[in-house]
Order: structure tokens, then C-alpha cells, then sequence
């Protein structure tokens, strides 16, 4: 018997049936659901087993998707908290984006400023035959 309003016809998938669908791993699919990601499409047979309908495969593949673009889950639960209201998410998806975009940036300015101190460090780099005795431990890295 299944707890919630399922009708006999719709098909039902077992968790294993998920993974090898999904291609994720099974302790994935669970930790999703326990934290409320696939909350409207798990249901639980007599005996306590998750079973899920067939629309968890477009869920599980747009977790994937916003995860590979940056998003964290909890950015994903929200669109998705959207999405379960019967809304097009597409707004909170695009400032999602947009915010991600301008992290990446600052990311490779800092990255470029790093890769110019670093391009500094060897342009002056002395081998330690050159050097004098020091107490340092790499008198190449000491700061100017």
C-alpha cells in the first residue's frame, strides 16, 4: 500500500532503479531526500522502503545540472521550494547565476594578482649556491 495519493497505474521506482537511472549513488539519493530535496516525489511502502515516482529522474538531473553550475544545495532547495508552489523558478535561477558569475570574477582577479606575485617571485629567483648563509628557510620567499 502506498501512503500517499499515488494511483495504481503510475509507475514506482525503487531506489536501486533510481541510482542506475541517475547515475548517482544510492547514499546520494538518500541524503537528498532527508533533507528535503525530493520531498514531493518519495513515498514510503508498508514496510518503510522509499519508492519514487518516475518525474525523481528530471529532479535528480536538475540538482546535478544547478550543482555542476555552483549552486549549493541550499540554493538548489529554494528554487526548487519554488518550482513545488507551481512556479517557472527562472528568476531565482538567473540571480543564482548572476551571482555566481560575479564570485567566479573576483575569483580570477585574485587567481591573476596571485599568478603576478608568484611570475614576481621566480623572476628574481636565486639559486641556493648564489645565496648567502641564512637562518631562513628559503630565503626566496622572504618577504621584500
Amino acid at each position: 500500500m502506498i501512503t500517499s495519493g499515488t494511483t495504481q497505474a503510475e509507475k514506482l521506482l525503487k531506489i536501486g532503479e533510481v541510482a542506475s537511472e541517475s547515475g548517482l549513488p544510492i547514499k546520494t539519493i538518500r541524503y537528498y531526500d532527508d533533507i528535503g530535496l525530493l520531498a514531493p516525489i518519495v513515498e514510503r511502502s508498508d514496510t518503510g522502503y522509499r519508492l519514487f515516482r518516475v518525474d525523481v529522474l528530471d529532479r535528480l538531473a536538475f540538482i546535478k545540472r544547478a550543482q555542476a553550475l555552483g549552486l549549493h544545495l541550499n540554493e538548489i532547495q529554494q528554487i526548487l521550494s519554488v518550482h513545488d508552489q507551481g512556479e517557472l523558478p527562472c528568476g531565482q535561477v538567473k540571480q543564482y547565476l548572476e551571482q555566481k558569475v560575479a564570485e567566479i570574477s573576483r575569483q580570477i582577479e585574485s587567481l591573476q594578482v596571485l599568478r603576478s606575485q608568484l611570475q614576481g617571485i621566480l623572476a628574481g629567483w636565486h639559486d641556493p649556491a648564489e645565496l648567502q648563509e641564512s637562518h631562513t628557510i628559503c630565503p626566496n620567499l622572504q618577504p621584500e
